[in-house]
């Protein structure tokens, strides 16, 4: 069981709000977010396949129950509700690992106003932390330009265990090829890795004992790390005299550095290691690494062949957060009808769109992504045809795809739960992985770029920007009567 609890106490005071005065009409929210984090040109949307998982089991316990009995604010009628509670409600998302962008509904909650209200917390901590986490290791996994795979140590610096753990799940949805989080290797399958500290060093008389014990134990993962005194001198004449023993036994070795120039040091590392007959011993870096670091170091051709990455992975570096948001965009009326409502702000950015939506994605022959259009659901958006696209935020920019510029058209938003249960097959996360790569190679490098990327189009249909102006001319007018 998922505790209820896990959400923000003015979800429940509104619920029973909601509940008291027997207000729960169907309604229909979108999560969106407003800008790219990293001021980069994406995200990689993150957090879905666990998010179904547990609210399948959202429920509240006797315990939870009894709590709020204790707080004297809630009315019995309500807490026996609570205590049968379970989300029945329908799901549409993007898949996980698709590439997303700002305003784009990646999520759409249909159900009633009780049950939509309480999963919003729950909802948001779920996909805003997992999506910054992946887009930050997509953006480090793309720096390394296929030089050498980063391994995600973030563990003892994340925002608790359960920040580590789901981390380390975002980081491998991302890009990064293992973790040191032994947790999260059982929990999510992904392949856990890890060395030495510089205790290990130190608690032997010398490097060259340290190194030499610690191969006899694991032959195939001999990774020394050579900084803990004197990185050019006892460090790798040690690791090289190791490796030229374990070299004639079969196995390789391997050296880390956790300190020092990351661009000279390699360098001499890597003359050393070729010219003791150790070629295929490999380098790996740590040292609160980022990826403008990472993109440096190889573009400035430094051999490097792993990168060890803790900090700057888990906690999203710089950007401690991704602005996801969750709002509501149609409710039902009396007669059963359902109504287009929309937040209205002095600023027009603020501004929702209203209405049950969708989002296609336009491709080009090659498979390319070209732009993203936010239409209502009931619109037809057939391939072949030509399309206005209108600007989020100005009513009257707009350019037209005409149908020789577009090959296919994809709908984003696809049934993933139904009636509070899994409707789609549950993916691992293996083929999310995968699928964030052939994703990403979809999308074109100068939307990849680390400074100033291309700013990808994502605008609203004719009919979905009509209904927002007209929606927006009926709030002025009664404002001034």
């Amino acid at each position: 069981m998922v505790s209820a609890l896990v959400t923000d106490f003015y979800e429940l005071t509104m619920m029973q709000g909601y509940f008291l005065k027997n207000h729960n009409p169907r309604v229909v929210f979108d999560m969106f977010y407003r800008t790219n984090p990293f001021q980069g040109g994406y995200t990689v949307f993150t957090g879905l396949e666990e998010l179904i998982d547990e609210l399948e089991d959202f429920r509240f316990s006797e315990e939870d129950i009894e709590y709020l009995r204790g707080l004297k604010m809630f009315d019995e009628k309500f807490l026996d509700y609570l205590s049968s509670y379970h989300f029945s409600g329908d799901i549409y998302a993007f898949d996980e690992g698709m590439t997303a962008f700002p305003g784009e509904p990646l999520i759409r909650v249909e159900t009633g106003l009780c049950d939509a209200q309480l999963i919003e917390t729950f909802l948001l901590n779920k996909i805003n932390f997992q999506t910054l986490i992946a887009t930050k290791a997509n953006r480090m996994a793309y720096a390394t330009k296929g030089h050498g795979a980063i391994m995600e140590f973030g563990l003892r610096r994340a925002q608790g265990p359960d920040g580590g753990h789901s981390a380390a799940r975002a980081c491998f949805i991302g890009g990064t090829k293992v973790t040191s989080d032994t947790y999260a290797g059982k929990k999510y399958g992904i392949p856990v890795s890890g060395t030495m500290a510089h205790s290990w060093i130190m608690s032997f008389d010398n490097e060259e004992e340290a190194f030499r014990e610690f191969a006899s134990i694991y032959p195939n993962n001999s990774i020394f790390l050579i900084d803990t005194y004197d990185t050019l001198g006892s460090g790798i004449e040690a690791a090289i005299k190791i490796g030229l023993e374990q070299k004639e036994k079969g196995y390789k070795i391997g050296v880390r550095i956790d300190s020092g120039d990351l661009s000279y040091l390699p360098r001499e590392i890597r003359s050393r290691l070729d010219a003791a007959g150790l070629n295929d011993a490999i380098i790996c870096v740590s040292n609160d690494l980022n990826e403008e670091i990472v993109e440096t170091l190889v573009s400035d051709g430094v051999p490097i062949d792993s990168w060890g990455i803790g900090t700057h992975l888990v906690t999203g570096g710089k950007q401690s957060s991704l602005n996801g948001v969750y709002k509501l965009s149609s409710r039902q009326l009396s007669d059963g009808s359902m109504e287009p409502v929309m937040k209205i702000s002095n600023s027009f950015e603020k501004t929702t769109n209203p209405g049950r939506k969708q989002v296609y994605r336009f491709y080009d022959k090659d498979g390319s992504m070209l732009a993203d259009l936010i239409c209502l659901d009931e619109e037809e958006v057939e391939a072949g045809k030509n399309h206005t696209f209108y600007h989020p935020f100005s009513l009257g920019d707009f350019f037209v795809m005409k149908s020789k510029n577009y090959a296919s058209i994809k709908p984003m938003l696809s049934l993933k739960m139904k009636n509070g249960k899994r409707f789609s097959p549950k993916r691992d996360i293996r083929e999310i992985q995968s699928a964030v790569e052939k994703n990403m190679l979809t999308l074109h490098r100068s939307y990849k770029r680390q400074i100033n990327p291309h700013i990808y189009k994502v605008s609203l249909s004719e009919e979905l920007r009509n209904l927002k102006f007209n929606l927006l001319l009926k709030s002025r007018e009664e404002e001034e009567k």
